[in-house]
């Protein structure tokens, strides 16, 4: 129960709390003379790495238009907790144009829904022939939708078997970062998916235009770019263990995560894709009131909590390597709250760094090396660029595992005894034998 529990808080987040007034919320502007960037998101949820990494590159390059895609303009949440507004439906978007757009980037996003999922199938099946770049688990929203048949194809390793099962149409590799089919390329898990945009960066643009993204996002692995080849990621302890946290951890670290305007997009998404999908902890975003946050490339962000209504939290983080500028009157107001919990600023000391190395080293300090490890694995991360230090293993979560099985074993002893104490013949005394 604590696993499914925790998944479905993960994968099925919604947002439940009154919303905020979302008048005064605009799109980015419109350059006609850009071509235009869909990035979808679904009406369930929307994996935040598969939908934010895209939206940032593209954003960076200055040569697109870039916009959040839904059926329809509801506050949309992504995976961990992150609640973003779409800037136009897919109907909007299209009307606007007066066609497609140019490319569409398809992210996970979550299939139960199916009435509400339905018209993003559709969309996509409309918009066959567009450019299409799928990030991650997106290849199954792509294969779903018919598009990948008699193609091959990747995904996040973790999920390659279910996509062989699901979708026995497809060719499904592990062992390509990335695959261009013309018009459609798909990408494997998470980081991957950087690889896929700048490559379909290099084809629109030039290879000095994906080369300038990377060198701003200190990327330390370009080379999969152009050449996307790697070893296949094979099952082992650390996946055991993740499994482990999500279902016996029971004392969840509660993450508080300060969004401010002016944020960037990647860095932010580095906090819920390192913490969020570990089973360890528990993200919550907090700003300094309800009013809408808008990044740095004008994405839309609801908050979920304000400071006057902050919930109890074991550490609050304030990503981005300008925080310190950036956030300043809003670290300013959180600390005249008055709880004396201090904000870490987790990428703005180190400004060189490619930024999912920081938080990667900072949840082996808060929780062990062997679940970092696996977040490292997970996020397809495959470079030598990061140092685990902390406790070894994840020691609360086999405690209490060790724990849980010894409460079993003496329930389950305790019910024999009493079963085969009720179930024992009556003994009789034996006569008295006389001599």
């Amino acid at each position: 129960m604590g696993i499914l529990h925790f998944r479905k808080n993960f994968y099925s987040t919604t947002f439940d709390l009154p919303a905020p007034s979302l008048q005064g919320i605009e799109p980015p502007v419109y350059d006609p003379q850009k071509p235009t960037v869909a990035v979808l998101m679904g009406n369930v949820t929307t994996e935040d790495f598969d939908f934010l990494i895209p939206y940032d590159l593209f954003s960076r390059t200055d040569a697109f238009n870039v916009y959040a895609v839904a059926p329809d303009k509801n506050i949309k949440p992504l995976t961990g907790g992150l609640d973003v507004v779409p800037h136009f439906t897919m109907a909007e978007i299209d009307a606007k144009l007066g066609k497609s757009p140019d490319i569409i980037v398809v992210p996970q996003m979550i299939r139960t829904d199916e009435e509400g999922y339905k018209p993003i199938r559709e969309y996509m099946q409309q918009h066959a022939d567009t450019t299409i770049i799928s990030i991650c688990g997106g290849a199954e929203n792509l294969a779903d939708s018919g598009l990948l048949k008699g193609k091959s194809a990747n995904t996040h390793w973790q999920g390659v078997a279910t996509a062989k099962s699901s979708f026995p149409d497809t060719t499904w590799r592990d062992d390509l970062r990335y695959i261009d089919n013309g018009n459609i390329i798909v990408t494997g898990g998470q980081m991957a998916g950087i690889d896929g945009v700048l490559h379909l960066i290099e084809k629109k643009l030039g290879e000095a235009a994906a080369l300038k993204v990377a060198q701003e996002i200190h990327y330390p692995t370009y080379s999969f770019v152009t050449n996307p080849k790697v070893d296949p990621f094979k099952v082992d302890v650390r996946l055991s263990t993740y499994y482990l946290n999500n279902a016996f951890q029971w004392n969840k670290t509660d993450l508080g995560v300060l969004l401010y305007n002016g944020m960037d997009e990647m860095e932010l998404s580095t906090i819920f894709d390192t913490y969020a999908d570990t089973g360890t902890t528990r993200v919550l975003t907090l700003a300094a009131s309800e009013n809408p946050i808008v990044t740095k490339h004008h994405l839309n962000l609801i908050s979920r909590h304000t400071f006057a209504k902050a919930p109890n939290l074991d550490r609050l983080i304030v990503p981005g390597t300008d925080a310190k500028t950036l956030a300043a009157s809003d670290v300013a107001q959180w600390k005249q709250k008055g709880t004396g919990l201090q904000p870490l600023y987790i990428h703005a000391d180190q400004p060189d760094r490619f930024v999912f190395e920081a938080p990667l080293e900072d949840l082996a300090k808060q929780e062990d090396v062997l679940t970092a490890k696996h977040a490292v694995k997970r996020l397809e991360y495959r470079a030598n660029h990061v140092t685990l230090e902390g406790p070894a293993l994840p020691y609360e979560t086999y405690g209490e595992l060790l724990l849980l099985t010894v409460l079993v074993l003496m329930a389950t002893i305790a019910v024999d005894r009493r079963f085969l104490l009720k179930k024992a013949p009556a003994t009789t005394s034996s006569p008295t034998r006389r001599y």
